[in-house]
């Protein structure tokens, strides 16, 4: 743990902006930006935030923060927002209720529209990670778009997942007997205050029974209110302790692993792809095989298996 410095003055900052933005709007310039930060990145924490829109993650997000630097942290966070359907730009910016840190040196907190990309996080959200751990902040929180199920890839992007699910949201216990409740490192049943909120926490309780934790972590179930800031340091120790808890257990390379491994085969799929799009509808071959198909004389499988044969021969693969 530092000492709750600031990771880097004003200049600094506006260049970490700077690189973001490369990689939002450039992501061919993602490859060199993170190779020349690849050897300052690894340290941080990543705390992914996750659960159905109006939960009241953001809130939790808020708080949370003010956790982080009571403890002396420096905080990045990533909000990735739904995009507007006309501009493609985050409709919420940059979180209205984490706006009170905004003048803390010590916190840096970015808006990133999602776009079309599933999964709850932004395509550029990946590398944008590595950015902030080059830029030496010691926590970083990311809070997803909030869309359910398909928020499963924060499982790949985080050290811990912290699953918000609030009482009187119908189908909130539904969507995570749908998978997400697999996922989670930490449940937190937030507006406690509301009628309900025992039987979630009961229900959620007892969910986790019939889904054993995939390494042995005992997953708590947190109550809070976060507009008053009630039960956060329950879920901040809870947050501490399974931090501890991957340390001690070797999970935590283990899981690093296994995302490098990911973020390897994606990057090399995406390639791949690129290139046999550019081949096929180039000219040769393979780009009269595909209007074949198009003109409904071939099926799509044999046309695939063809294709696939003329650019890489069955002893080359």
């Amino acid at each position: 743990m530092r000492d709750g410095s600031p990771p880097a003055g004003a200049g600094e900052y506006r260049a970490l902006s700077r690189l973001i933005s490369r990689i939002e709007n450039h992501p061919g310039a993602a490859a060199s930006i993170i190779a020349d930060l690849w050897s300052r990145t690894g340290r941080a924490r990543r705390v992914g935030l996750t659960g159905a829109p109006g939960v009241g993650k953001s809130t939790l997000a808020d708080q949370l923060i003010t956790a982080a630097r009571d403890g002396g942290l420096t905080v990045a966070v990533i909000a990735v927002d739904p995009s507007s359907p006309f501009s493609g730009g985050a409709i919420l910016g940059d979180r209205v209720r984490m706006v009170r840190h905004s003048g803390d040196p010590g916190v840096y907190i970015r808006s990133m529209a999602a776009r079309a990309h599933l999964g709850g996080l932004a395509a550029a959200t990946r590398d944008v990670a590595y950015v902030l751990e080059a830029f030496a902040f010691d926590l970083i929180l990311v809070e997803t778009v909030g869309v359910g199920q398909s928020e499963l890839e924060i499982m790949r992007l985080a050290d811990t997942v912290v699953v918000v699910t609030a009482p009187g949201f119908g189908d909130a216990v539904q969507t995570l007997k749908a998978g997400i409740l697999e996922i989670a490192d930490v449940l937190v049943v937030n507006k406690a205050d509301r009628p309900g909120a025992k039987e979630t926490v009961m229900q959620l309780r007892e969910m986790r029974r019939l889904v054993p934790h995939h390494d042995a972590w005992d997953v708590p179930v947190v109550e809070t209110t976060a507009s008053t800031g009630a039960g956060v340091a329950d879920v901040w120790e809870a947050i501490r302790r399974h931090g501890e808890h991957l340390r001690t257990s070797g999970e935590l390379e283990a899981r690093r692993g296994r995302r490098a491994e990911r973020e390897v085969l994606a990057l090399v799929e995406a390639a791949l792809a690129s290139r046999v799009r550019a081949t096929v509808h180039d000219r040769g071959e393979p780009a009269e095989l595909l209007a074949r198909a198009k003109r409904h004389e071939a099926d799509p499988h044999s046309t695939a298996k063809a294709i696939l044969e003329r650019l890489i021969p069955p002893e080359g693969r």
